[in-house]
């Protein structure tokens, strides 16, 4: 080759993202592509990294963030870089950040402060899908962005929003040019959660008309389905059917889990229940983070109707005894199809992450049956509704509901990638605020750490497969998640016996240890502990 390397990548063991077994060569990168993967590549370059004894793997795709509430506010998305991440898709679980709409945008304002840091607001300068897209390309990103639409924005734009009913005509009518206008924009598919009002009031037939026009594109439809504890797997089901019938090109199961005790073991019929929609042509797949904990808004624990209306609504009701007493009767004797999350997991495996007022700062952390006993609350329900009504409902949760053997087996499954289902937040700035879910910080690392190398559940090739070239192939991004000459040059360059998250709990605001570089579109991000400021990352847009 006569052609001028710009960055050498000499001696390490490459692990390519096929899944095949790892190997010994250099790579060289120009032009922001891999120009030469080979031993002993002699021709000069302008920079060279040494890395032997190391890992030379594609940088890892997310194909589960929501990295798009982080980039207005803090576009340096430490955490997800730190971890290896050079690419994320982003508009998980129903939540895209477009369309807008000037009739509902107060409505969509209230559902994105919750996710806002302190003392910030997101300034909506857009409308449809495609400006949005324009905003993010003119924002200097440090890795690139897979771009999802929402169902629960496109049913807040022009929608029935926060009513439970079905749309009218029209409204029908213009959510579905909703989706096409994404699509056109350059959306990869639909994403829908089911578990959240208020999407929770839709039906099959709403999502399933979408999806149509979703599938049009050759669209994917990624699903928070409806509930992951006694429902999940009837949930699924509901995920494989909208597939069948839209023409979706395939369905992603978000962050797959099964929640709560009772049900634990459950993986055995969903993971069949995969296979089985497999067999049949219907392209299902799940993503997994390694964490027996989720994370969502407080405010997910109260009933559905609480929800009709929005934020302000909801708050009313809190304040309103009559309301109160339904809420506890509701959460004591149930309602169909609600994942009644205080029921199953209880209040002991439910811990508040992060509040956003000083008066309630030291219960970040604790679970509610210790903030109860600690604040003198005899009446736990008492204590729920004055926090939501402190914090104006911007308060949020992890939940305590998974077990090792399942996620053992869903991590195993042929089916199953890694996503984050995070954000980029940092140990600095906007975002250092309270005890959000370690996996923002860790996801990668502690499965290359913990079920790669301590525990052997996956192998290191079996595992970069999973972080790259199986999100890489979902998303036909045809050239990138593989180390070939020919693709860009998104990779990770880590140290296989040091790996290893250290975000807790307790303490998230950690980043991991062992990753010795990030590059992305051949520009080197991250050098040990050092993150530069160089913002290479592009939006991807789907061609189809």
């Amino acid at each position: 080759m006569n052609e001028e390397i710009d960055l050498l990548i000499r001696n390490g063991t490459i692990v390519d993202g096929s899944g095949e077994k790892p190997f010994k060569a250099d790579v060289g990168v120009s032009a922001g592509r891999i120009l030469e993967v080979k031993p002993n590549i002699s021709a000069d370059a302008k920079y060279s990294l040494d890395a032997k004894q190391q890992i030379v793997c594609p940088g890892f795709i997310d194909i589960h963030s929501h990295t798009d509430m982080s980039i207005p506010f803090d576009n340096r998305i430490e955490s997800m870089v730190r971890q290896g991440v050079t690419t994320s898709v982003m508009g998980n679980c129903g939540s895209s950040l477009a369309p807008i709409s000037d009739d509902t945008i107060d409505l969509m304002q209230k559902d994105i402060d919750v996710f806002s840091p302190p003392g910030h607001r997101l300034d909506i300068t857009w409308r449809t899908f495609g400006e949005y897209l324009a905003t993010i390309e003119r924002t200097p990103i440090p890795i690139n962005v897979v771009p999802l639409v929402g169902f629960g924005t496109i049913r807040i734009a022009t929608g029935p929003a926060f009513e439970n009913r079905q749309p009218t005509k029209k409204e029908l009518t213009n959510m579905k040019a909703n989706v096409a206008e994404a699509m056109s924009a350059g959306a990869f598919g639909l994403s829908t959660g089911l578990f959240y009002p208020p999407q929770s009031f839709a039906s099959f037939n709403e999502i399933l008309e979408l999806a149509k026009t979703a599938a049009e594109y050759k669209g994917l439809y990624f699903s928070h389905i409806r509930g992951e504890g006694k429902s999940v797997v009837p949930a699924i089901q509901e995920l494989i059917d909208i597939v069948e019938k839209s023409g979706c090109r395939g369905g992603q199961i978000a962050h797959h889990k099964i929640a709560g005790r009772p049900y634990w073991g459950t993986s055995k019929d969903t993971l069949k229940l995969i296979a089985e929609a497999n067999k049949r042509g219907f392209n299902i797949a799940c993503d997994q983070y390694p964490y027996n904990r989720g994370m969502t808004s407080l405010i997910s624990l109260l009933p559905p109707w609480v929800h009709e209306g929005g934020m302000d609504s909801l708050l009313d009701h809190l304040k309103t005894p009559e309301s109160q007493v339904r809420i506890r009767s509701d959460v004591a004797s149930g309602i169909k199809g609600w994942e009644n999350i205080i029921n199953e997991i209880g209040w002991q495996g439910i811990y508040i992450a992060s509040v956003k007022s000083d008066k309630w700062k030291p219960i970040e952390g604790k679970n509610l049956e210790q903030i109860a006993e600690e604040y003198g609350y005899s009446d736990k329900f008492k204590l729920l509704f004055d926090i939501l009504l402190d914090e104006a409902g911007e308060t949020s949760m992890t939940i305590e509901s998974m077990n090792e053997g399942d996620i053992r087996r869903i991590m195993k499954d042929r089916h199953t990638m890694i996503g984050t289902d995070g954000w980029g937040i940092s140990p600095t700035g906007v975002f250092r605020h309270g005890r959000p879910h370690p996996r923002s910080y860790g996801t990668y690392p502690r499965i290359l750490g913990k079920y790669v190398r301590k525990e052997g559940v996956l192998s290191i090739e079996e595992a970069i497969w999973k972080m790259a070239g199986f999100p890489a192939e979902r998303l036909r991004l045809g050239d990138r998640g593989l180390i070939r000459e020919g693709y860009y040059a998104d990779l990770v360059v880590f140290n296989p016996q040091t790996i290893q998250d250290k975000a807790t709990f307790l303490k998230p605001h950690q980043f991991p240890v062992g990753i010795q570089n990030v590059i992305v579109n051949g520009s080197i991000i991250v050098e040990g502990s050092t993150q530069f400021d160089i913002f290479p990352g592009k939006v991807l847009r789907n061609n189809a």
